[in-house]
């Protein structure tokens, strides 16, 4: 379980007024290493091909003339040939980077399949104030160490943290933009600075709808700097009721290509681990794991190619005689996979086909989940029902199904992930 230490409001006012002295280091990131973070021009580090000499535990670095901490969680069975997915974990105020490390860097970490280092910075103060820059250089330094040693994909960072640590993910989404590729910002508001702010991110927030530390008001103004900046359609997006104990997730259209935002309201408080049905906040039963895995697992690498590309283009496909389908009933079929598994949980996945020449328009997946499993969060999809024979409907981005075309489901559930569910099922509309 993460260590809530929840901000009073007297530590909030005191968050506010170090916020008025967090600096913003020089927009340019780390180096040579920093590369846009969408253009493929450097997949790999230097660090792709030696043997590391950088091992799982406490690192110590020299950064800003400071000694500074921070945890590094290095897959098992590291292929040093192989280009990682990079995501850095920052802790909320009056935590620390082990706290963030024990909880599985938010839910994150049991999800990756050892796909991915992970970081958990520590912050001076036990805070990220980002005084002229330093944290943001902090982040720099880190980067760099990690990257001149280790094998890491440099279209594949990201960010996220809690409250404070929200902040510290903002202010790297703000002067960072060529270097990381998506963050997440949970409960957060700007309190380490936003230098810079004007390039597009992948940005991802979740907020409570009345939460009494960082006001959902504020959570929405970071959200918003990226709807711009991703040249997303302006919105006012759904938020559940109070008392609804329910989150509502929505996707912007119009965004930029490769440049997504998205939007997670929920009934309650200021936590990192809101569950639905329940006013306990729970780190194990919480959808956000599955949902920011899901965002940020999204973005394929764009390593270049091994071979070149033709010299020439293929021939123009004349356009269709005949109009597309017009979208009547027709028969889907649903696939089970077993994505991941851990001691009491696990991650499956469920792709919905088209086998047939005619486009569907919804469709509805039935399954029966084994005894003692119950799933935890899901996405791309609404449920009913959590344990025994579960019924998933697609969400309103995916529901319809071109011809011979595929889409798909994803949850985290607990319980022994061993038995598969069963009498899987589907049928549309």
């Amino acid at each position: 379980m993460l260590k809530r230490r929840y901000l009073l409001p007297s530590i909030m006012a005191a968050a506010l007024l170090l916020a008025a002295t967090a600096g913003g280091a020089l927009s340019g990131g780390f180096g040579a290493t920093a590369v846009a973070a969408t253009n493929g021009t450097l997949a790999a580090t230097a660090g792709c091909g030696k043997a590391p000499t950088l091992t799982s535990g406490t690192r110590t670095i020299q950064s800003s003339g400071q000694s500074r901490t921070y945890n590094l969680r290095i897959p098992d069975g590291y292929d040093r040939n192989h280009p990682y997915r990079l995501i850095f974990g920052f802790h909320w105020l009056n935590g620390s980077a082990n706290n963030v490390t024990s909880a599985g860097y938010y839910g994150l970490q049991p999800l990756s399949n050892n796909s991915t280092i992970f970081v958990a910075p520590q912050g001076l103060d036990a805070g990220w104030a980002n005084t002229n820059g330093r944290d943001l250089t902090l982040f720099d330094d880190i980067s760099r160490q990690i990257e001149n040693d280790l094998c890491v994909d440099t279209t594949q960072r990201f960010a996220l943290g809690w409250s404070y640590g929200g902040a510290m993910s903002y202010a790297v989404a703000c002067a960072r933009p060529t270097v990381i590729r998506a963050v997440t910002v949970l409960s957060g508001a700007n309190l380490s600075g936003c230098n810079g702010g004007t390039q597009p991110v992948a940005y991802f927030g979740i907020h409570g709808t009345f939460d009494s530390v960082l006001n959902i008001s504020q959570g929405r103004q970071l959200r918003d700097t990226f709807v711009r900046n991703n040249g997303c359609t302006a919105q006012s997006p759904r938020e559940p009721s109070r008392g609804s104990l329910t989150h509502i997730t929505t996707a912007y259209a119009g965004c930029r290509a490769g440049y997504p935002v998205q939007w997670a309201a929920f009934d309650g408080d200021h936590t990192p681990s809101p569950v639905d049905g329940s006013g306990s906040p729970n780190d194990s039963r919480t959808w956000t794991s599955g949902e920011i895995w899901r965002f940020f697992s999204q973005f394929e690498s764009t390593t270049p190619p091994t071979t070149p590309p033709p010299t020439t283009l293929p021939p123009t496909t004349p356009p269709p005689t005949t109009p597309p389908p017009t979208g009547e009933p027709g028969t889907c079929a649903a696939t089970y996979r077993a994505v991941n598994s851990w001691p009491g949980g696990f991650q499956g996945e469920v792709t919905v086909a088209n086998p047939t020449a005619t486009t569907l328009n919804g469709w509805t997946v039935g399954l029966t989940l084994a005894s003692g499993q119950a799933i935890s969060s899901l996405w791309s999809g609404t449920n009913t029902g959590t344990t025994g024979s579960v019924t998933v409907r697609n969400a309103a981005y995916n529901g319809t199904l071109g011809a011979n075309a595929s889409t798909t489901f994803g949850f985290t559930a607990t319980g022994d992930g061993a038995t598969p569910p069963s009498n899987v099922t589907c049928t549309s509309p």
